[in-house]
């Protein structure tokens, strides 16, 4: 092995994950209800090996909805600490701007993952999404209103 792959295979791995935050033009979130657990989620999932976060944003969208969209700018960088069966990861949040009827009349759900989705208002959101998630969202909503992109600790803005 070569020195600088053995000082590599030392270093700490990551989760990741891509989603996306989609919008229809009354300001409600797109969320999908997986088939494996309670809480909904934002469409995307885990970034595999060698692939882009960007790239497997587009992916999801694709995979899980059907969707040939490509996703704007970053919206939000979650940082979330390790607990039981999970490590730390990164989770970011990609802009998919505005669902157009057309688009949504579109939507294929990729049955294996998912048993349906629905546009919701903030509240609505609250409560299908767990807290973390909750605070994600509200984060890249806010993101998109002001511009801007944020960096988050397990769902809380930092600095």
């Amino acid at each position: 092995m070569l020195p600088d792959a053995e000082y590599f295979a030392t270093l700490p791995r990551k989760r990741m994950a891509a989603g996306v935050l989609l919008s229809d033009d009354r300001g409600r979130t797109l969320l999908v209800e997986p088939s494996y657990k309670d809480d909904w989620e934002i469409p995307g999932g885990t970034i595999e090996a060698d692939e882009s976060p960007y790239s497997a944003a587009q992916r999801e969208l694709e995979e899980e909805l059907g969707l040939s969209i490509k996703p704007g700018r970053l919206l939000v960088t979650d940082w979330v600490s390790p607990r039981p069966g999970r490590t730390e990861g990164l989770m970011l949040v990609f802009d998919g701007g505005l669902l157009t009827p057309p688009q949504t009349a579109v939507i294929q759900l990729q049955t294996e993952e998912l048993r349906s989705w629905a546009w919701c208002t903030e509240p609505e959101a609250n409560e299908r999404l767990s807290d973390l998630l909750a605070r994600r969202v509200a984060a890249a909503i806010r993101a998109r209103a002001d511009d801007t992109a944020v960096y988050l600790e397990v769902g809380y803005l930092c600095a």
